[in-house]
């Protein structure tokens, strides 16, 4: 079972290019500082915009770099089934531990067409996948329903879950059970997801404070509730901060102001955050301590 802090990493680029040795200090940082799994490759990592030659060198990166100490959540996702396959087909093949895999964007699809196209790559590849529900950005939501459905199928272990609902959240709990993860894909909701049976987050989050964000779920599973609601309190400036603009612009200037990025830089159709709210960050970094 996946249960934890699992860092949705960003992808760094440096004059156009990635930038991997940078991508390697990271994984270094997050490990460290006790993250309980790297992402690769997400929302966070840039995917829409890495070319499939770049997409699949990152996940060989961060698989190697890793070298088996934490586990590595691949993200495969497509709105197009076959590159689906694809993507996941190599992250099987160069070791990952299991794939993330947003639901189709752009074409809409039924629940049905959701169902046969996680299905079809579960068939496919022999690999864990958890699935990655955002309609914001995908434009369908995937009910409770169709997720209890896919649940039954021995490869789809689990969910990151970002419809930000949390009746929907209680709903997945209840219909698929204990031995599948329900995983935050809202930093912020992540302690009350955990209080309703959830197992962690994939976390934006943790590219900058991965310590807090492990032990936060680390004390929510062990059941001590209090300590882990003061951490929360703690890192709730940080949730909220770093999704001012459009993610990752946001957490990319705070590793760069922490100095752990040479370069802020995202690739188009993305642009760097505005003055304004680099301000705010600037003030939210330093109030909780993350600036030498």
């Amino acid at each position: 079972m996946f249960k934890g802090a699992f860092v949705a990493i960003v992808t760094p680029f440096l004059d156009g290019k990635v930038d991997e040795e940078t991508l390697r200090q990271l994984i270094e940082f997050q490990i460290a500082e006790g993250t309980n799994g790297i992402v690769p490759c997400g929302t966070t990592g840039e995917s829409a915009t890495l070319s499939f030659e770049e997409h699949e060198r990152v996940v060989e990166i961060t698989i190697e770099q890793v070298n088996k100490r934490v586990p590595v959540i691949a993200g495969t996702g497509s709105n197009n089934t076959a590159e689906a396959i694809r993507l996941t087909r190599h992250a099987y093949k160069a070791g990952a531990d299991a794939v993330l895999m947003i639901s189709p964007y752009y074409n809409k699809p039924t629940q049905e067409g959701l169902y046969r196209h996680f299905a079809k790559v579960a068939a496919e590849v022999d690999i864990p996948i958890i699935l990655y529900n955002i309609p914001g950005r995908t434009a369908v939501n995937m009910e409770p329903e169709t997720i209890e459905r896919l649940s039954r199928i021995p490869n789809i272990v689990g969910i990151k879950e970002a419809s930000g609902s949390m009746k929907q959240i209680m709903d997945i709990v209840a219909r698929c059970g204990d031995d599948f993860s329900v995983l935050s894909g809202e930093d912020y909701l992540t302690f009350p997801l955990m209080s309703v049976g959830g197992k962690g987050v994939i976390s934006v989050v943790s590219n900058i404070a991965p310590k807090d964000m492990s032990e936060m779920c680390r004390l929510a599973l062990e059941g001590k509730w209090d300590e882990a609601r003061s951490l929360n309190y703690k890192l709730l400036p940080l949730c909220h901060i770093l999704f001012c603009e459009t993610n990752p612009a946001p957490v990319k200037a705070a590793l760069a102001m922490m100095k752990r990025i040479p370069s802020e830089e995202v690739r188009l159709p993305l642009a760097p955050i505005s003055e304004t709210n680099r301000a705010k960050l600037l003030d939210v970094l330093k109030k909780y301590g993350l600036l030498q």
